[in-house]
């Protein structure tokens, strides 16, 4: 939630505004609260726009599409004004996860509680469809999931058959892969529209899958119009009732009624979907916005700011979870970055500043001279001699700083513009790793095992855990962050309360490998993933430690892994995309029939649909999507283990240069990210490189106990 700006009312009706939720090409979302205390989201036309009467008249056809619905199962309107001025629609607030992040957090829905969605938001629809509406935009983001049951929001674009969209010149009036092939087409749609994007979320609740995918969104509209709906994954049960929900044919798709009928579960069965870690997280942003709405007004009341933490109100509300404006366009939700509605507690170590934005560095036009070897070679933006620990094994980027191991001890950020330090942490150990919590700290550990975190761009010291006993960081997601303790144990830290969540014991194969947890890992969409140093692969459950499933190799060869959505991607004699649900493959790609005994494929590294790796000897790109390689570039690595990075338009890795059998030093190399063309290369000060990492457009690099910024091209 931001704060309120220049030219933002103060009240809307009987709404006190406090924040901006969210905002869009033609209003804001405001949080409100009337005298009594209650929360609303309040959304408001543009000003510049409320003078337009086409554009104020399709906003109050949306107010009273809102309004026109009685239904448990959508979000309540608490007022609307239509009349002159700038048109408001305020409705309730709703504490819960939206479906698409239950999913991406916790995995697919067992099916009891596919069936209990199910006809729960088969029982709304008939609902909406009474009050002579179609919702027309029934996707996983638009379902809230409550403690009191699923909840549909926005009808920005619900509306009668012959009735306008509320949406802006250009935009898709549909989401692709969930509106019906009617609306793809642009013909006139009826009920059975809203049955067949009912039936595509059945599918991504029971799956993490859509049912119909494609490269763009032409090529998602193509699918829906002419192509079967992937349904893999799902029971033959639920295959059964949610085919029919997705014909082609309007005629041929059942009644919403029909549908509550056919899914009903078994008694008590409509409670499966409540309980568990994402129910959890629901029960916490309930506890939150209570707390909020009590602790605001009881200090309106007397007249003065309430003492409430911002991190751990609105903050608490975020994290793992939504509240939701429930008549935004869109689904708004809290951010909890900038808000300044609460005056936080002095010193309050959960009062953390929003993260700073990323100085982008101008891409480097002009390739520079040509080097030794005849490519041209770029100008460091900057470097820094000797400053660098000698066992420093990370380089971290992190907005306006870049955080590494300081010769001197601890830890120690310097500014990515200039190149001067910013702050230092003497007190923790390098050693330990350090990790960054969402842009906006920096965690890291001393030698008692304390877990510590500073403000990433100032270095002020935020909440600790002195319970910790921590001894190798190893990888943070938006809620949590996951380590080594001294025992040997896995263990889990809260970022809302600095607190242990869990603690596990690896299964024994892990625990007495002799190699122990690999820094290799990589948390996200509800894992962690841990790799060992012999090519096992360990998958957890984020929100209580239990193991997912675990496999083997062929091969002895330290395994990258990548998450990127619902899917994870390893390396070792193939390289995989497999479901972090449960493990199985998607595509395998192997090696190479032509590549040496032994050779294996590097850490991967995922970025827009591109998978980039080392194949071998060569810096190689692969389709995420397919496994199918795009191109093998002809630089010749020597060490297949180290990380190729995209940043730019280039693709960025390090060269050992090798004489005679004789190490002579070491390089960095660029390809053309579009095709695997050989640009650049610049020969690196020392013959050791630690790490590479990069971001803004520019390029980190630790040689030895030296650090060097280069500009991307």
């Amino acid at each position: 939630m931001k704060p309120l700006g220049t030219g933002d009312p103060l009240r809307l009706g009987p709404y006190r505004l406090s924040g901006v939720l969210g905002e869009g090409g033609m209003g804001k979302v405001y949080v409100g609260q009337d005298s009594l205390g209650t929360l609303s989201a309040v959304k408001v036309l543009r000003p510049e726009l409320a003078h337009d009467t086409n554009l104020a008249q399709r906003f109050v056809r949306e107010a009273q599409a809102a309004q026109a619905v009685r239904s448990p199962g959508v979000a309540a309107v608490l007022g609307a004004w239509t009349e002159g001025g700038r048109p408001w629609i305020a409705t309730e607030f709703l504490a819960g996860l939206t479906l698409d992040q239950a999913v991406d957090s916790h995995g697919p829905l067992p099916e009891p509680a596919v069936r209990a969605l199910a006809a729960s938001l088969a029982r709304t629809l008939a609902d909406i469809h009474a009050a002579g509406l179609i919702h027309r935009d029934l996707k996983p983001p638009n379902i809230v999931l409550t403690s009191t049951g699923p909840r549909v929001i926005d009808f920005g674009i619900a509306r009668p058959e012959h009735g306008l969209t509320l949406t802006t010149t250009g935009q898709v009036p549909v989401t692709p892969g969930y509106g019906a092939p009617e609306q793809a087409l642009g013909k006139r749609v009826a009920p059975p529209a809203d049955v067949f994007s009912l039936g595509a979320v059945l599918v991504y609740a029971a799956t993490g899958q859509r049912a119909f995918t494609g490269a763009h969104v032409a090529a998602v509209q193509y699918a829906v119009v002419h192509e079967e709906p992937r349904l893999d994954g799902l029971s033959p049960q639920l295959r059964d009732l949610v085919a029919p929900c997705l014909a082609k044919d309007p005629a041929l798709r059942p009644a919403p009624d029909r549908i509550a009928a056919a899914m009903a579960p078994s008694k008590g069965a409509e409670r499966a979907w409540r309980h568990g870690p994402f129910a959890d997280a629901i029960k916490e942003r309930e506890r939150s916005a209570q707390q909020l709405t009590t602790r605001t007004t009881a200090a309106t009341s007397v007249g003065i700011k309430a003492p409430v933490s911002r991190r751990r109100l609105l903050t608490g509300l975020a994290s793992g979870g939504a509240v939701v404006a429930a008549g935004g366009a869109g689904a708004w939700w809290w951010s909890g970055r900038g808000a300044k509605t609460l005056k936080p507690a002095k010193n309050d170590p959960f009062d953390i500043p929003p993260a700073v934005a990323t100085p982008v560095q101008a891409l480097d036009r002009s390739i520079g001279a040509s080097g030794p070897y005849g490519y041209p070679s770029p100008t460091a933006l900057w470097s820094a001699s000797e400053v660098v620990d000698v066992n420093a094994q990370r380089v971290l980027p992190i907005r306006d700083v870049v955080v590494f191991g300081s010769a001197s001890g601890g830890i120690v950020a310097y500014d990515v513009k200039t190149g001067k330090q910013r702050w230092a942490a003497p007190e923790v150990r390098a050693g330990t790793q350090f990790l960054s919590l969402a842009d906006r700290l920096v965690a890291a550990a001393d030698a008692e095992g304390v877990v510590r975190t500073y403000v990433a761009s100032t270095g002020v010291p935020k909440w600790t855990c002195p319970e910790a006993e921590a001894d190798v960081l190893l990888a943070a997601d938006d809620e949590a962050l996951y380590y080594v303790a001294k025992n040997g144990r896995l263990r889990s830290i809260g970022q809302s309360d600095g607190r242990v969540r869990w603690s596990m014991r690896a299964p024994a194969a892990f625990r007495d490998s002799g190699s122990g947890l690999s820094l290799r890992c990589a948390a996200g969409s509800g894992r962690f993933v841990t790799a060992l140093g012999d090519g096992r692969v360990l998958m957890l459950d984020t929100a209580d430690g239990h193991v997912v499933w675990s496999r083997g190799t062929k091969v002895d060869v330290t395994v990258g892994a990548a998450i990127k959505g619902d899917r994870l991607y390893l390396n070792g004699e193939t390289m995989e995309a497999r479901r972090i649900s449960d493990g199985e493959a998607i595509w395998s790609t192997p090696v190479g029939s032509n590549i040496p005994d032994g050779k294996t494929w590097g850490p991967p590294t995922v970025r827009d649909g591109a998978l980039f790796a080392n194949q071998a000897w060569f810096p190689t790109r692969v389709d995420a999507r397919t496994g199918k390689v795009v191109w093998r570039g002809r630089i010749w690595q020597s060490d297949e283990s180290r990380v190729v990075l995209p940043q730019g338009n280039g693709v960025w890795s390090v060269e050992t240069n090798v004489t005679d059998g004789e190490t002579t030093g070491l390089s960095l190399n660029t390809l053309q990210a579009s095709s695997g063309g050989r640009t650049w290369r610049f020969d690196l000060p020392e013959t050791e490189s630690k790490d590479l990492a990069a971001a803004g457009n520019r390029v980190f690099v630790l040689s030895g106990t030296n650090i060097v910024v280069l500009r991307a091209f």
